[in-house]
């Protein structure tokens, strides 16, 4: 017996450990390609920490990574959150077996080009999905459905592939799809900044440093599928950084952001699966700043004789036009400071909604890109001197799929979402941030596949958390005979109650050391189970 558990463990550390790479077996070819190709992926299989069996897939995918920056290590260490805690950790402690599906840098094997796997095309992205769930459902055991989580671009990676193989008569064996601040109805970088990059980047400065910038985040095939406003959209004829001042409202790249918004509503959402949304823009309508407001109003002096003025500001309020970037290099001469080159870019909001750069959603961290600058001097004091710390990115209508013209609308009991469920913070949180009360929500869905039947019969419970003495719970109608179980997270029973009723407060007495728990309560209509924190 010594022998053959010491072989598991060391199978189970094996397979735990081994990245495969892999292709699609399925070509797309993208809107500017002569010819379909097959993409290349990475995946890691994480096995549970209770019988070390595939047998209960989750599959995470990786989001927009244009240059590959975060390998599946660093996927899986993004997954934690509150104190210390971990989402797939969790989950495997539960008994569920975690998969990360990254996209790679690569070479092209018919053309030796280098593809930058976390920016290439959704669509050949989710054919990789597509061959991975192909794969995990040959070598899983038992008959255990998979789930599905998408965050930021990998939930329409998610939702395209899902949805892909129901049309196509493939079986994905899925039972629940979980978009995270995913942009559905497209994603926001302000036009200002695009317009200063791409000038920095290909004008007179021609600064090899921003270019790197404005190709991987602005120039991706992925970026200008889901840049609801894109720089290219402006370009005036003929030039490759003057923006035409005849193209002020919000315009996608061309051939790339409507064909792709198209075809993503034509095939709608995946029909076989429970659909559900986290967002990480308030519900409330608290905003991201205000329209129209200065973001930068700097001088840069790169010598006694020479200097840049850099002048940005958020797109306005509804059907107002205002300046949003402006670029000005002068030089001194006999004691005057006279430009020598400059540019300037105007937006306009459209008549329904202000303009998107403030608008409530999951925001975008701009001093992320502060490392990016290296030892650009330019790059470094544009850092420094920003006026704000963020911008709207992940509008929270985009992520809920709340098709409203007014991006500002308030999310209510009235608004019209495609999702079974929908988790919405109070205030904005940056794109794709785990909190304890989204990663609560995510795992009461896994745990409770009974879905819709689950989430009526439970509606209106509360529970007290973290936990103190006693377990203290709150509903707000009667729930019957029901069975109430505590259990710690190797699986062993602390606590056991059947035939309650639980109705207005209930308490329940149990002694927990430090240490994370889960409490199951179940009746006939269905089972609900929380994680519990004892500090």
């Amino acid at each position: 017996m010594k022998l053959k558990t010491t072989l598991f463990s060391l199978l189970v550390a094996a397979s735990a450990s081994a990245q495969i790479t892999f292709n699609s077996t399925i070509a797309y070819q993208g809107y500017d390609e002569s010819q379909g190709y097959v993409g290349q992926g990475q995946y890691e299989i994480f096995l549970d920490n209770t019988n070390g069996v595939l047998d209960k897939p989750i599959i995470l995918l990786d989001g927009f990574d244009p240059n590959d920056g975060r390998d599946i290590p660093s996927i899986y260490n993004l997954l934690t959150y509150g104190t210390g805690q971990n989402l797939a950790d969790d989950l495997r402690n539960l008994g569920y077996d975690v998969v990360i599906l990254n996209f790679p840098n690569y070479s092209r094997p018919v053309t030796s080009e280098l593809i930058s796997g976390g920016g290439d095309y959704i669509q050949r992205n989710a054919m990789l999905l597509v061959e991975l769930l192909s794969q995990i459902n040959a070598q899983k055991v038992g008959t255990e459905k998979n789930v599905v989580i998408g965050p930021s671009m990998g939930g329409l990676i998610a939702r395209y592939g899902l949805r892909y193989m129901e049309m196509n008569s493939l079986e994905h064996d899925t039972r629940l799809y979980v978009s995270f601040d995913a942009p559905h109805l497209g994603a926001n970088i302000p036009i200002g900044f695009q317009h200063l990059f791409n000038y920095m980047a290909s004008g007179p400065l021609g600064d090899a440093t921003v270019q790197v910038l404005v190709n991987a985040m602005l120039k991706s095939n992925a970026s200008r599928e889901m840049l609801i406003d894109q720089f290219e959209g402006h370009l005036a004829a003929g030039s490759d950084f003057e923006f035409n001042p005849a193209v002020v409202l919000p315009t996608g790249k061309p051939g790339f952001r409507d064909a792709f918004r198209t075809e993503l509503n034509t095939m709608g959402f995946p029909t076989q699966t429970r659909n559900i949304a986290i967002a990480n823009g308030s519900g409330n309508g608290s905003t991201n700043g205000t329209p129209g407001m200065t973001v930068m109003d700097h001088t840069f002096y790169t010598s006694a004789t020479q200097r840049a003025i850099i002048n940005l500001s958020f797109t306005p309020l509804a059907n107002q036009q205002n300046q949003v970037s402006r670029f000005r290099g002068q030089g001194n001469i006999f004691g005057f400071w006279i430009t020598a080159y400059e540019s300037q870019a105007n937006s306009k909001a459209t008549t329904a909604s202000d303009g998107l750069d403030s608008a409530p959603g999951g925001k975008f961290d701009i001093t992320s890109l502060a490392a990016l600058a290296g030892s650009n001097a330019l790059l470094t004091e544009f850092f420094d001197n920003l006026l704000i710390d963020y911008f709207d990115f992940i509008p929270t209508n985009s992520a809920l799929a709340i098709d409203t013209p007014n991006w500002y609308t308030p999310v209510t009991g009235a608004s019209v979402t495609p999702f079974a469920a929908t988790h919405v913070p109070a205030a904005n949180e940056n794109h794709v941030t785990l909190t304890p009360d989204n990663m609560a929500f995510v795992l009461n869905e896994i745990l409770n596949p009974l879905g819709v039947k689950t989430a009526e019969a439970f509606a209106g419970i509360s529970i007290k958390n973290p936990v103190g003495n006693s377990i203290e719970l709150f509903s707000e109608k009667a729930i019957v005979n029901a069975s109430v179980t505590v259990n710690d997270l190797t699986g062993k029973q602390l606590y056991s109650q059947s035939n309650q009723t639980i109705s207005g407060k209930y308490s329940i007495s149990v002694s927990l050391s430090s240490g994370m728990y889960l409490l199951t309560i179940k009746n006939h209509e269905g089972s609900l189970s929380r994680k519990l924190v004892r500090n």
